[in-house]
This record gives structure tokens, C-alpha cells and sequence, in this order.
């Protein structure tokens, strides 16, 4: 039986999957997996809860398959959040340190990223996490550690995730019905979360984008030197794709999903004109149709979703010093041609990312489809070391906010 006090939980609830994984810390600095479950997600549309006893019953059978594997209770998770509700937001503020110079304390620091938070939110909003990108000590920038330093004025810029009220309570609501409660800072941002999962500390410092194509929208978040400069949802996901080979097809959306599985995962040698058999709708009979049409309108959908993708990134600022280009996870990473086309559209060096950091991970987890859930649980390990450096004062846990990055 794994020790109650000494694992992390990630719970990944979205519109095509849920999935629960229990780890440990190993020796190797790893996180050991104990057990994982999935489950179809139920009650969710394009990345929002719209029938909670049909999340609820998703969420209840991901967690008891990981239970039964780990063999310990899930009373706390670290949960993702994503949707087209989402946004991001850079914020500033500054505070005097008095009329002489004095050092930095933990205490104005503390203070000055509060009064950072205090920005004008609709009644409906909510900020989910804070993201530190530098400190200023009369007026010299690019500050990560302030405390100790001298100055008269201390700035802060942060990059704030906001989520709507009614969405993020449905899912704190979903998961506590289940008797699991959040710790603290435990909802958060996917695509923040599959970072942490999958991307190194020299992609994040040489700036990169990471795009997390679910079914029901895409998300992305945008690195430069090692601090959130853009977060973004576009309301294209997945289900789209589905979608549009249904109503093109005119074939049910369960056959149009296998299509789509199919179309990705045929042999990029097979001729365009070879030939795909296609259901009928009701009483018509099956037709057979070229993968060359079926190319077309996965083709169109993927253009339209990274124009989308290509306004964010010029939106964040810094879409010329993505060094390290882009990196794509979710299950929509997997969809064949995507990348190609990505790197083709978006003229930046690509690739497709998986989760590591993992012991025992088995078969399904390194998989860009299972990067948020991996992530989950390294943003949930980085709080518990957070919460034992507390102890050694605050120093180190200022460092924690700009550290603990992979390499």
C-alpha cells in the first residue's frame, strides 16, 4: 500500500477523455507511477462542463481505476482547466520602498505581486494562476531574486490566466462531489501544466510556443527567457475535425471519427487515390471514397486552426524569438500531416511532444495525448518541494517560482 502522505494526483478532465494518474517521488528524482485510469469524457461541449452528473460519472470511474492500481484513496487531485473562456493577461505594479534605499524584503515582494493581481476582472472571471516574468529594482529590469537587493522602488510584471467563474467553479464542484479536494494553487491551466511535462529549460529560456490541440479547442502558452510571456485558447479543436468530415461525408460521427484515426494513422506512402469505405447515414448504403477527399477537408480545418494560431503568436510579442519554435501535444498533435503543415504555415522547426520524467510510465503515458495529466503531476510535485522550502525561508521559495525547470 503506497504511502498516503508521499503522492501527487493529476486529473485531467476533458471533452474527449478524463484521466487520473497517482505518483510518487523515486530515488532517481523521478516521479514513480502507481497506477492510472481513464475514462471517455461525458457531459462536456467544446471544453465546458454542460451536464454535470455526466462529468461527474467520468471523473468517478477514471479515479476508482487508479485507485484500484495505486491501491491508496484519491482525496486530492491537481486538476486541469481549459476552454475558449480562458484568457491571459499581462499585468504590472510598483511600490515604494521608502525616500532611502533599503533592501528588498520577502514582505515587499509579497506585497508589490498583490497589488499586481488587483487588476479590473468582469464579476464573472477569476484568476486561476500568476505567472512571475521579472522584478524591477529602480527601474533595472530582468530581476528574478529581488529580496536582498537595494533600491527605492520595486516593480513587478506578471502574466495572469483568468478563467470564467461559472466554468471553474463546475469543475472544483465536479471533483468535490467525489469527496477530492483541490490543494492550493491546484487548478490549473493545461496547457501550463503539459509544459512542465514536456518542455526543457533550454526551450523555455530560447522561447518556444507549446499548442495543446484537444477535442474541444486548442490551447497554448508561450515561453521566453524561462517566463510566460502569452497564454491563448482558440475555440478549434479535435471535434472539429470530426465534425466536418460528418457533414462532408454525410456519415455518422462515430464512423467519421474512425476516419479521421484512420486517415492519421494510414502509411504516408499509400497513394492519395486509394479508397476508404464510408457508412451510410440511416438506411443508405456504404460508398467508398479517395483518402485524397477526405485530405481536403481535414486539410481546410487544419489551415483554419493555424491562422488562429498564428494571430496568438503575433498577439504575445515575441513570435520572431521563438528559438526553439513550436511543440505540439493533445491528441490532436497526433493527426497525420499536422506537423508538416505546422512547420510549413508557421515557418518555425517543429515537434511532436511527449511526456517524460516518468518511471514505470508503461505504455500509454508517453504519448502527447497524456502530456497535461504528466504535468499535473510534476506542477504537483514542484508544490510539495515548494511547501518544504518554505521552511528554509523565502528566499528559496522565490526561487522556486522561476526554477524547477526540466533539462
Amino acid at each position: 500500500m503506497a504511502q498516503k502522505q508521499n503522492y501527487v494526483v493529476g486529473l485531467d478532465v476533458g471533452s474527449d477523455k478524463t484521466c487520473a494518474l497517482v505518483c510518487r517521488p523515486a530515488e532517481s528524482g523521478k516521479l514513480e507511477v502507481l497506477g492510472v485510469g481513464t475514462a471517455e469524457s461525458k457531459g462536456w461541449r467544446r471544453g465546458v462542463i454542460v451536464h454535470l452528473e455526466g462529468a461527474k460519472t467520468s471523473v468517478k470511474k477514471a479515479v476508482e481505476e487508479a485507485e484500484s492500481a495505486a491501491g491508496v484513496p484519491i482525496d486530492f487531485a491537481y486538476v486541469g482547466v481549459c476552454g475558449p473562456h480562458v484568457k491571459g493577461v499581462n499585468s504590472s505594479a510598483t511600490i515604494s520602498l521608502g525616500n532611502k534605499r533599503r533592501e528588498v524584503t520577502a514582505e515587499d515582494v509579497a506585497k508589490v505581486r498583490y497589488a499586481a493581481r488587483e487588476i479590473s476582472l468582469p464579476a464573472d472571471r477569476e484568476i486561476v494562476s500568476e505567472e512571475p516574468q521579472q522584478y524591477l529594482v529602480d527601474s533595472q529590469d530582468g530581476i528574478r531574486q529581488p529580496v536582498g537587493m537595494l533600491g527605492t522602488r520595486l516593480e513587478v510584471g506578471v502574466h495572469l490566466i483568468t478563467a470564467a467563474s461559472t466554468h471553474y467553479q463546475n469543475v472544483v464542484t465536479t471533483v468535490n462531489h467525489l469527496g477530492i479536494r483541490l490543494p492550493d494553487n491546484g487548478l490549473i491551466f493545461e496547457p501550463l501544466a503539459a509544459a512542465q511535462g514536456v518542455l526543457t529549460a533550454d526551450e523555455r529560456d530560447q522561447g518556444v510556443a507549446l499548442i495543446d490541440i484537444g477535442a474541444g479547442c486548442t490551447g497554448m502558452i508561450v515561453y521566453r527567457e524561462n517566463v510566460v510571456r502569452h497564454t491563448a485558447v482558440v475555440p478549434v479543436g479535435g471535434e472539429h475535425f470530426t465534425n466536418d468530415i460528418s457533414v462532408g461525408l454525410r456519415t455518422p460521427i462515430p464512423e467519421a471519427e474512425k476516419m479521421k484515426l484512420r486517415w492519421a494513422g494510414r502509411d504516408p506512402d499509400q497513394p492519395p487515390s486509394s479508397m476508404i469505405e464510408i457508412p451510410g447515414v440511416g438506411d443508405r448504403p456504404a460508398r467508398m471514397v479517395s483518402y485524397a477527399t477526405l485530405s481536403e477537408i481535414i486539410d481546410a480545418r487544419a489551415r483554419e486552426l493555424l491562422e488562429l494560431i498564428q494571430a496568438e503568436l503575433v498577439r504575445s510579442g515575441v513570435e520572431k524569438q521563438l528559438g526553439r519554435g513550436i511543440v505540439l501535444v493533445g491528441g490532436g498533435a497526433k493527426l497525420g500531416g499536422f506537423a508538416a503543415l505546422t512547420e510549413q504555415m508557421l515557418k518555425a522547426p517543429i515537434r511532436v511532444g511527449t511526456p517524460s520524467g516518468l518511471e514505470k510510465p508503461g505504455e500509454i503515458l508517453p504519448d502527447p495525448a497524456f502530456a497535461t495529466v504528466v504535468g499535473l503531476v510534476t506542477h504537483g510535485n514542484r508544490q510539495r518541494l515548494l511547501q518544504g522550502a518554505r521552511e528554509g525561508g523565502w528566499t528559496t521559495r522565490l526561487f522556486g517560482f522561476f526554477g524547477g525547470s526540466k533539462s
